[in-house]
């Protein structure tokens, strides 16, 4: 075993040096990766590169490795350090994975204002047209309008030109500048025209579109969205009913009910009819039109499930739809629809993802018999659990901390039943975090002890470095420190007899 970088009396001292510790002593090259991967973000968001760096070279697997490295040089250049940060660029192996760093670099710097350091990197790349496209919004937010022209006319590729103009419409949005808005985006259509590959074309007109309804510019949001019905009509692929299904929602948010109806029924695969529907109901909901609101919710529900196996290209997509649909019922007032759709669900874990969705929606709608209802139709104790502590969220909201304090003593008394040790571990560290948001620091202490001991027991090496970094997250939220008796199960955690 080679020597640490962590010391033995930092790791049974401090829980991020344990898990750091930990990480080092692993023998397998895929256990220490996996390891290194929990415990290096936690380094980086503590502004410690230089620990993380050291850190991610003594991974054996290259693609890790760098892509750690990659995270530490992003990192650095966020922290004004861009030299240090093209150094880590340097020591990887992989051309790729350094073109990558240097591009996540240029972006960080763009982002950051540092202009003048991005279009030196930039200048560093082969393909950099996505950092320039990072410099001319950032030009543009900071008012330099006529640079951010100039820098989008270097960009030889059309798609991150039109992703540019998009980007600043965007910023002029957030800020009521809708006028400008609506001129940025008249500028994106050229680029976007000239990109090659169909799908980023079609997408690309479909994002301009929705920004142009953003813009209040109906009129030019429909004449963009015909234009990607046009291209996605004629696509000999997978991809098509998708965009289709997209496109049909925009022209209803626009409000041509006749385009949407007709480009929906250009379409032929159901799960996608039936997310298209979904889109048709929440919009007549928004709009105040509740009855249409049900009929096409409805509607999204009876094609879904008259889709046959053999008509289904994606069955994930189409159980994660029909949870999407339940949920939606309980978020129009209809809870009893929605949860009678949910426990239909052939695909359990998406069944018990809706029925613990709604609970939170009835929790905010104050309507706490039938959040129960469906809070005790989830039967697997872990979803329940992590369902128990959503509520706590949703009682928070609405301002009801003694309910949210029960919900989490719910979930506590839970995950004693809970056989999976890591996510018992990862429900008391979000039990804690929530009781030191409701300032019972001494709960949230309990628990964060509680937990340790849990950790204590897990076998596999690279969960249990990975529960440790996230328990040491926790702590440092709640500005805890080890006492004796966490100090003592630390201990026995750093026994080398467990490796």
């Amino acid at each position: 075993m080679s020597e640490h970088l962590i010391s033995r009396p930092d790791a049974e001292n401090d829980l991020l040096a344990a898990a750091a510790y930990l990480a080092e002593s692993i023998q397998s090259n895929d256990g220490r990766a996996e390891a290194m991967k929990a415990v290096v973000p936690r380094y980086l968001a503590k502004g410690n590169v230089d620990l993380a760096a050291e850190l991610s070279n003594t991974v054996d697997d290259p693609f890790v490795r760098d892509r750690l490295l990659i995270a530490v040089a992003e990192t650095c250049a966020g922290m004004d350090d861009g030299e240090y940060a093209l150094q880590l660029v340097e020591a990887m192996d992989d051309i790729g994975m350094q073109a990558q760093a240097r591009e996540r670099i240029g972006l960080k710097l763009a982002a950051n204002g540092q202009i003048v350091k991005a279009t030196t990197v930039a200048d560093m790349m082969d393909h950099r047209d996505n950092v320039l496209a990072a410099i001319a919004i950032r030009q543009s937010a900071d008012g330099d309008r006529e640079a951010a022209v100039r820098t989008i006319g270097e960009i030889g590729f059309p798609l991150s030109a039109a992703h540019a103009w998009m980007a600043m419409a965007a910023d002029a949005i957030e800020k009521d500048d809708f006028g400008r808005a609506a001129e940025l985006l008249e500028r994106s259509l050229e680029p976007a025209e000239e990109i090659e590959h169909e799908e980023e074309r079609i997408r690309s007109f479909i994002d301009i579109g929705n920004s142009f309804l953003a813009s209040n510019r109906n009129d030019r949001a429909i004449e963009t969205l015909d234009k990607a019905r046009e291209y996605a009509e004629a696509l000999g692929n997978v991809h098509r009913d998708n965009f289709l299904a997209s496109i049909s929602t925009g022209f209803l948010r626009a409000g041509s009910v006749e385009l949407a109806d007709r480009t929906l029924d250009s379409v032929k695969d159901k799960t996608q009819i039936a997310t298209a529907l979904l889109g048709f109901a929440r919009e007549f909901w928004r709009k105040e039109e509740k009855d249409e609101a049900l009929e096409a919710l409805e509607e999204a529900y009876a094609i879904l499930k008259s889709q046959h196996e053999r008509e289904t290209r994606d069955g994930k997509a189409r159980y994660a739809l029909f949870a999407n649909i339940a949920v939606q019922f309980a978020g129009f007032e209809k809870a009893e629809r929605g949860i009678e759709i949910a426990q239909e669900i052939a695909d359990e874990n998406q069944s018990m993802s809706a029925l613990g969705q709604i609970a939170k929606i009835l929790t905010i709608q104050k309507n706490d018999e039938l959040a129960r209802t469906a809070l005790n139709a989830i039967p697997d104790d872990a979803h329940r659990m992590f369902a128990l502590i959503s509520l706590s969220d949703a009682a928070v909201a609405n301002d009801e901390h003694e309910n949210a304090a029960g919900f989490l003593n719910e979930a506590d008394a839970l995950a004693e039943e809970v056989p999976q040790l890591a996510s018992r571990s990862s429900a008391y560290n979000s039990i804690a975090d929530r009781f030191v948001n409701l300032e019972d620091l001494p709960k949230a202490r309990d628990i964060a002890h509680k937990n340790l001991g849990v950790i204590a027991t897990i076998k596999d090496e690279s969960s249990q470095v990975s529960s440790i970094a996230e328990l040491a997250g926790s702590f440092e939220k709640a500005g805890f420190a080890p006492d004796e008796a966490d100090a003592e199960i630390i201990r026995a955690i750093l026994l080398p007899k467990r490796f």
